[in-house]
């Protein structure tokens, strides 16, 4: 069976940087299952497994536009130091869930001063080519649960 709108896919992957650094890896773990066509992972990833099939291996390098899209220095933000009070010693690299008009969003902490800390809420591989090494692990028809859940169910 091909890789299809509303199949099941799951696949092991190895997601490494530009400067070949492992930045994600499904080795050692259950593959990662995902309802193809239903906006489940990044659109250049779901582009590449189009047409693919059970056993298929490849690598893909996925360009920002079509991964987590260009950093946006709009989304860098000076937060008083008093809004994380309570929290502990902030650091650079940490990172909360925060509310904004478009509904919650992860932040990252991008340098702490003296009075203010400043909060990045692009995504951390905004901006970045993602290269992928993909072994295609099982497809399947979706069921109707999963098709209006929108993801994979367990197995029984």
């Amino acid at each position: 069976m091909q890789i299809a709108q509303d199949t099941v896919v799951h696949i092991h992957y190895t997601l490494k940087s530009d400067a070949g650094q492992v930045l994600d890896s499904s080795e050692g773990n259950e593959p990662l299952g995902y309802v193809h066509g239903g906006s489940n992972i990044i659109p250049g990833l779901e582009k590449a497994l189009d047409g693919r099939s059970e056993g298929d291996r490849f690598e893909v390098s996925i360009p920002p536009e079509e991964a987590y899209g260009p950093r946006d220095e709009s989304l860098l933000q000076a937060v008083p130091k008093s809004a994380f009070q309570g929290l502990g010693e902030i650091q650079p690299g940490m990172q909360f869930q925060a509310q904004t008009d478009q509904g919650p969003r992860i932040v990252t902490i991008a340098a702490v001063a003296e009075e203010s800390v400043t909060v990045d809420g692009n995504h951390p591989l905004a901006g970045q080519t993602l290269n992928f090494a993909v072994e295609v692990a099982g497809v399947r028809e979706a069921t109707s649960e999963e098709l209006a859940q929108g993801q994979v169910q367990a197995q029984g």
